[in-house]
């Protein structure tokens, strides 16, 4: 499965193996078209070029207004 996720402003805290993390909310869809939301704690580029991670790091402060409804069905959430 592919999905394609755009950053929002939100962040939420979620638990992860009993600690209480901030996560941001990204929103997408699959590459079939269906609506999903993610909860990403932590990103991180794979290179060592400098120009790459500053570019990167530039782009990850982008952020839209969410647009999709949070809620979210457990039986997805791995």
């Amino acid at each position: 499965m592919k999905v394609i996720l755009d950053s929002t402003q939100t962040v939420i805290e979620i638990v992860v193996d009993g600690r209480v993390v901030p996560a941001r909310v990204w929103e997408g869809h699959t590459e079939e078209g269906t609506p999903v939301i993610a909860w990403i704690t932590r990103v991180s580029p794979q290179t060592h070029d400098p120009d790459v991670a500053a570019t990167f790091g530039r782009e990850l402060h982008e952020t839209a207004r969410p647009s999709l409804a949070m809620p979210a069905g457990l039986r997805f959430i791995l």
